[in-house]
């Protein structure tokens, strides 16, 4: 009974926040808040696969959420409302609330085929030559969405609360903050399942000597193809979610600043540490919100004390320079990151007492 304390305190903590959002006692803006920490969590935690664990170097992780947000959103679109483009919907709105989850995995397939397609030229090829063909693979996806002009093109796709308002028709539930954390919690214990299994281990073993692992009879490519269909997919997850947040999205979204906030993610928390990729999602996003705010502060000192052109106003662009800045600093003081290659219960071995993953 004591193994299940940890499950057993998230599904209260889930019951508790849908709760509290459900009665109004939090507001939307902290709603959006918690579930952009879930994508994020979903998203460092899958990149952390093949970038910690494994040992590789990949820089296209956004191109994968792209996918899933773009499949998932046309697919829910389709069969759930009345659109202009795809026409009368297929199935019955008070249905999203049954299949909503099904749809989210149906763009986690389609990103894990993608993941597929960019992992099998990978096999030979390693560090800087992986990074450069997960960047290509990033601006590929990014072009083709761009050219398919009846999803939108460069304008984007839309329709995605008309599928989350049909779902609160049914049932008066937050049902998008409901899913991120499921999603989420979910997300964590797969990998969680998968790197302490005998067969995740193989990942590992890659990361510390391919050729010694291939002598050791694993078979790299297999595992490899494995690991990148796993965390592809679970990005498009994310990518599902996020699009469902918002209502709206634009391939712009899923451009490389989106990827450089998942390597900020996974170099902050610590390579091969899931724990870390946990902590290092919730700082981050909470990074980000408060430069909302922090930015025009500093814009309006810095006009008082006359160090700033009255011309010139500071904008939340300087937001996408200070992030790469961190990633610098990252590298050049702490390029372990916060947990290095630990995860909590071994800073904290008192915690094994509460959870199990066998």
């Amino acid at each position: 009974m004591r193994k299940l304390t940890v499950p057993t305190i998230l599904l209260a903590l889930i019951g508790v926040i849908v709760f509290m959002s459900h009665q109004e006692y939090i507001d939307l803006y902290i709603q959006s808040v918690i579930m952009f920490m879930g994508v994020n969590i979903i998203l460092s935690s899958s990149f952390n696969i093949v970038n910690g664990y494994m040992g590789e170097f990949a820089c296209g992780h956004a191109g994968f959420m792209a996918v899933g947000a773009y499949v998932s959103s046309i697919v829910n679109v389709m069969l759930f409302t009345d659109d202009k483009v795809f026409g009368t919907a297929l199935l019955s709105p008070e249905m999203a609330v049954y299949l909503f989850p099904f749809v989210l995995l149906v763009g986690g397939a389609a990103a894990a085929v993608t993941g597929l397609l960019v992992a099998i030229p990978s096999f030979k090829t390693r560090d800087d030559y992986l990074a450069i063909i997960t960047i290509a693979a990033n601006f590929i996806i990014i072009s083709t969405i761009i050219n398919i002009d009846i999803i939108g093109g460069a304008r984007g796709f839309m329709g995605m609360k008309k599928v989350l308002f049909a779902m609160s028709d049914s049932f008066d539930v937050p049902w998008i903050l409901l899913w991120v954390l499921i999603f989420t919690v979910g997300t964590v214990f797969i990998i969680r399942r998968y790197v302490t299994s005998t067969y995740g281990k193989g990942i590992i073993a890659i990361k510390q000597d391919e050729v010694a692992a291939e002598i050791m009879s694993v078979n790299t490519n297999k595992m490899k193809l494995v690991a990148f269909m796993l965390s592809s997919g679970l990005a498009g997850v994310a990518g599902g979610l996020f699009a469902h947040i918002l209502g709206y999205i634009n391939p712009n979204s899923f451009g490389i600043l989106k990827s450089t906030e998942c390597l900020v993610m996974v170099y902050l928390g610590g390579m091969g540490s899931l724990g870390g990729s946990v902590i290092s999602a919730v700082l981050f996003t909470l990074l980000l919100e408060s430069l909302r705010f922090i930015i025009p502060w500093m814009d309006t000192m810095l006009h008082y004390a006359h160090l700033l052109p009255d011309s010139y106003e500071l904008s939340q662009v300087w937001k996408w320079v200070i992030i790469p800045l961190i990633l610098i600093l990252l590298m050049q003081f702490r390029p372990e990151g916060i947990m290095g290659n630990r995860e909590l219960s071994d800073v904290f071995p008192g915690l094994k007492k509460f959870y199990s993953f066998k």
